[in-house]
């Protein structure tokens, strides 16, 4: 016997309930530990930290972005901010330029050094992706991609939005 609307109905709700919310949760704790995990080698090899990853992370999807900007992005204090840049400077891992408009910004790229050692981190990044994404399939990456940004605060949506803008602009 085919279940009655109403039970149709409370079923497409279940991922709703507590226990699964939770579970979500869990799950988007564990696969942020496993990936930074799945990167901590390769850090270490470079003697990098994740502060500093997660500077090459930014510049690599938004390059000639200005300090203050990375800052907001990464939500971080200007000294703390200002270390990791020093590091990653000395190590020839950043370029940076005079903005155009204003000529006291300061815009941030990496260098071709600081590609290549973001380029060894997302292919680790890259393939744990793709082999999730294949198992799931195409709907599924989908729904992820939904599900996750619908997670995402206004200021972060803003951040998205802009940062497609300015890539879209060719900064």
């Amino acid at each position: 016997m085919p279940p009655s609307p109403h039970e149709r109905a409370g079923s497409d709700l279940l991922f709703l309930r507590e226990e699964s919310l939770r579970l979500a949760q869990t799950l988007m704790f564990l696969a942020a530990r496993d990936m930074a995990e799945a990167v901590a080698p390769v850090l270490e090899e470079d003697g990098l930290g994740r502060a500093h990853y997660r500077v090459l992370q930014v510049l690599a999807f938004s390059p000639g972005i200005p300090v203050s900007r990375l800052q907001d992005i990464l939500g971080v204090t200007k000294q703390s901010l200002g270390r990791t840049l020093q590091e990653l400077d000395a190590r020839a891992y950043l370029e940076s330029r005079v903005g155009r408009q204003d000529r006291r910004q300061k815009l941030l790229f990496l260098s071709p050094t600081g590609k290549a050692a973001e380029a060894r981190l997302f292919a680790v990044i890259r393939q744990r992706l793709v082999a999730a994404y294949r198992e799931a399939g195409g709907p599924a990456v989908e729904g992820f991609r939904r599900v996750i940004s619908g997670m995402l605060s206004e200021h972060s949506r803003a951040l998205l939005t802009e940062e497609s803008a300015g890539r879209r602009e060719g900064r």
